[in-house]
Parts: structure tokens; C-alpha cells; sequence
């Protein structure tokens, strides 16, 4: 049995990564550390038995020191961020604050309670960050590496940048044993309606515009969070100590296709399921029309990088890890989700 501390584990990835830890390691216990802001949701992680919640903000360190110290905890995993890059241009202190000093705090406390006041004993401090620290790619440069050069392009990209810094520091100067992961976009379960699958996905239902920035071709590599929570577990279990892997999900697409399948996944939907249309009466798709009807180019965002994505050969090789889903099976599931969970998003939405 072990104890992990978990921060932002009510927030989209934490939490999937609390109920699939507790599905396959179901005699741990998890101390969930959540400021519960507006993506932080209790309802999220209720009914996980192994999970209890405490609320709290990362950059108290005293409490982080606490936690670890009487809950005998040799796991951290570090989730909570500020992660919206819209929000980040529209104000950057929020960022600076949770990214790079809220990382500081909790690097602060796990040296004083592993390193001087624990002797040394084994632990692990797993950092969870971004593919965007890496900057932009064109169309026909390789994928990012773990060599890739960081050239953030947005405040959120440029705090994270930081705070993987910093836990590389920790570990080369104080030899606090770290690792961290570099994935790619995330989509899911539990994911805040203000991402891009989520919220075309809401807005389809809802018969509302789906704002399409630029022209459009922007291009992620899409991972589904079930398979993020894999290659974590894996870079816990198997990963060195001062390592950073890179984390992909193998679905290199613009924006524009998925779009389209998203538009083509809730059609289908809602051809199948004929009480959908009682439901959502504002979806084209519940008058037979097409969900793609709601597309609206809008002026591009500031900064928005072109390419993502990710090579992720040393996951592969050193961790065992390789995605799974396919991007079309796990649209399909993440909309089916969202259907049959209208009560957690709109609780969600009213906050």
C-alpha cells in the first residue's frame, strides 16, 4: 500500500488520473490537493472511496510540508496548473502564480520532507507538462523530442517552460528524484467546456456558433486522457530519476478535422438516438440538419502556434508506453460521455 498526494486531482487530467489509479491500484490511498477553482469540481472525483479532498492552494507550503509529512506520503503528482491559453492573454498572473510558484512551493516542501528531514529515503515527484513549451513547428519539421529547444510562445506555455525548469533544477542541484512528462493535447471525460472538443461539442447540442479561429489548420496531436494516465503510471514505475518523456496520443490533425468529427459524431448521435432531438431542440443535427451548418471563422488568436507534435520513441522505448485509442473511437466515447453525463457539465457550466 502507498500514499500519493495528488495536486489538482479534481481538474480534467488529475481526476482521470485519480479514478484510473484507484481502479488498478485500489489498496492506495490518494490525498487530493485542489484549490477547486472554476475547473476544480468535487463531483469530478465523488465516489472514488480511496480518494479524499482536501482544499487547499499549492503555494502553501506549509500545508504541502504537513501532508507529507503525517500522511507518509513518497509520491507527489503534480497536475494543478493554469492551463487555458485564452485566459493567459487575457491576464498572465493567475499562471505565474499557480504555474512557477505554486511548482516552487510544492518543490520547496518535498525537499524538506524527503531531503532533510527524511535522510534521502526513496520518493518520487512526478511533473506533469506541455508539448507547447516547445514552441511551433512547420509543416514539415520533425516532432518535438525531449531535445527540442523550449521556445514558448503564450504566457500559459511560457509558465509551464518555467516550472520544468525549475523541477530539473531541484533534481540536479538538491537531488530530489523527479521526473517529468511532456504530453499533447488532452481530450476526455471531465474536461472544463472551454477546450476545443468539449465546447463544440456543448455548442453543437446547443445550437450555437463554433468559433474556428484563423484559418483553421492549426495542428495538435490529439492523446486521450485514459491514455495520458497510462504513460504517467508508466513514468512512476519505470521512469529514471531526472528523466523527461514526451507523451503523444499518435493523431497528428488540424483543427479542421476535428472539427468535422465532431460535427459528424454528434450527427450520427443523434440519427441513432431519436430522444436526443427532446433534449437539445436547438441542434441542427435534432432537425435533421447538419452540426456543421454552425461553423464561424473568427479572427485568430494572438501567438497561436501552427504545429504540434510529438515524438515519443523514448516513452516507447524506455516506459513501455504506446497510445491506444484511436482518435475516432475516442471522440465517439468522449461525446457518448457527455451525453450521459448532462448533470456534471451543467453543474460545471453554472459556475
Amino acid at each position: 500500500m502507498a500514499n500519493l498526494l495528488i495536486t489538482g486531482g479534481a481538474g480534467f487530467i488529475g481526476g482521470n488520473f485519480v479514478h484510473y489509479w484507484a481502479e488498478n491500484h485500489p489498496d492506495d490511498a490518494l490525498i487530493v490537493l485542489d484549490s477547486l477553482t472554476y475547473a476544480g469540481n468535487r463531483e469530478t472525483i465523488a465516489g472514488v472511496v480511496q480518494a479524499e479532498l482536501v482544499v487547499g492552494d499549492i503555494r502553501d507550503t506549509a500545508l504541502v510540508e504537513k501532508l507529507l509529512r503525517e500522511r507518509g506520503i513518497a509520491t507527489l503528482v503534480h497536475f494543478a496548473a493554469e492551463s487555458h491559453v485564452d485566459r493567459s492573454i487575457s491576464g498572465s498572473d493567475p499562471f505565474i502564480e499557480t504555474n512557477v510558484l505554486g511548482t516552487n512551493s510544492l518543490l520547496k516542501a518535498a525537499r524538506a520532507v524527503w531531503l532533510d528531514e527524511g535522510s534521502g529515503k526513496p520518493h518520487r515527484f512526478h511533473h506533469i507538462s506541455t508539448d507547447e513549451v516547445y514552441g511551433s513547428l512547420g509543416p514539415d519539421d520533425p516532432p518535438f523530442s525531449e531535445a527540442t529547444p523550449y521556445q514558448p510562445n503564450s504566457p500559459y506555455s511560457a509558465s509551464k517552460a518555467a516550472s520544468d525548469h525549475l523541477v530539473r533544477a531541484y533534481h540536479q542541484t538538491f537531488g530530489l528524484e523527479v521526473t517529468t512528462s511532456n504530453c499533447s493535447n488532452n481530450y476526455g471525460p471531465y474536461q472544463y467546456p472551454e477546450k476545443l472538443i468539449p465546447l463544440f461539442l456543448l455548442n453543437a447540442l446547443h445550437g450555437k456558433p463554433l468559433p474556428i479561429y484563423g484559418d483553421g489548420m492549426n495542428v495538435r496531436d490529439w492523446l486521450h486522457v485514459r491514455d495520458h494516465c497510462r504513460a504517467i503510471e508508466a513514468c512512476l514505475t519505470n521512469g529514471t530519476a531526472g528523466e523527461t518523456y514526451n507523451i503523444g496520443g499518435g493523431a497528428e490533425l488540424a483543427n479542421m478535422a476535428v472539427i468535422d468529427r465532431i460535427c459528424a459524431e454528434v450527427d450520427r448521435a443523434f440519427a441513432e438516438d431519436e430522444s436526443l432531438a427532446s433534449r437539445f431542440p436547438d441542434a441542427p443535427a435534432s432537425h435533421g440538419r447538419s452540426s456543421a451548418e454552425l461553423k464561424t471563422f473568427v479572427p485568430d488568436r494572438k501567438g497561436h502556434d501552427r504545429r504540434y507534435a510529438i515524438d515519443d520513441s523514448k516513452a516507447r522505448t524506455e516506459l513501455g508506453y504506446r497510445a491506444e485509442r484511436d482518435f475516432d473511437e475516442g471522440i465517439r466515447e468522449t461525446l457518448r460521455w457527455y451525453l450521459e453525463n448532462e448533470a456534471w457539465w451543467r453543474a460545471v457550466s453554472a459556475r
